[in-house]
């Protein structure tokens, strides 16, 4: 038996980094008000570093959106495989040429590769948060619009990167 209520554990847990940010600057600050000699310089430089942890933790908690949604996520060597229930599949990251987040029902990330059909990954799957750091390798696509477009209101089909040369043929109004 937990002291810690399990809503409150799962909250703790998706904030972690914001949390050990914070437990990190105040032992700089600590050491800045009580130190001697170099140790409140250190303090100062602890407090930066911190504040870092804190910025990128923000954006990583927003990113988990929990679990318990349908599927696995496991990304692996640059590998991003989902085992849903129905179906799933496997994406190269070097080979992929399209991230759009579809906003259609039940939000879900689509992710495109040459010749195979989309996967598509419910942003609740099991093991999903692993995906920030998968997304964030790819080249030109910042961290912060991938958070931004999860809390998007809009629904549709949101293309958030395309790979520099294999733009896909995209349908005419008229």
């Amino acid at each position: 038996m937990s002291i810690i209520r399990p809503q409150a554990r799962a909250a703790m847990w998706r904030w972690r980094e914001v949390l050990a940010g914070a437990g990190v600057a105040a032992l700089g600050l600590w050491w800045v008000l009580y130190g001697a000699g170099i140790v409140p310089w250190l303090g100062w430089l602890l407090i930066a570093a911190a504040v870092a942890l804190v910025l990128a933790g923000v954006q990583r908690g927003r990113f988990r959106t929990g679990a318990g949604g349908p599927g696995v996520v496991v990304v692996d060597e640059g590998l991003i495989a989902y085992l849903g229930p129905h179906e799933g599949g496997a994406v190269a990251l070097s080979e992929m040429t399209a991230l759009a987040l579809d906003a259609q029902g039940a939000p879900r990330w689509r992710l495109s590769q040459p010749g195979q059909t989309d996967l598509e990954i419910p942003l609740d799957a099991e093991g999903a948060d692993a995906l920030f750091d998968a997304f964030a390798a790819l080249p030109g696509l910042r961290s912060g619009q991938i958070v931004a477009a999860m809390h998007r209101p809009a629904p549709g089909l949101h293309l958030l990167w395309e790979r520099a040369g294999h733009a896909r043929p995209r349908p005419r109004l008229h």
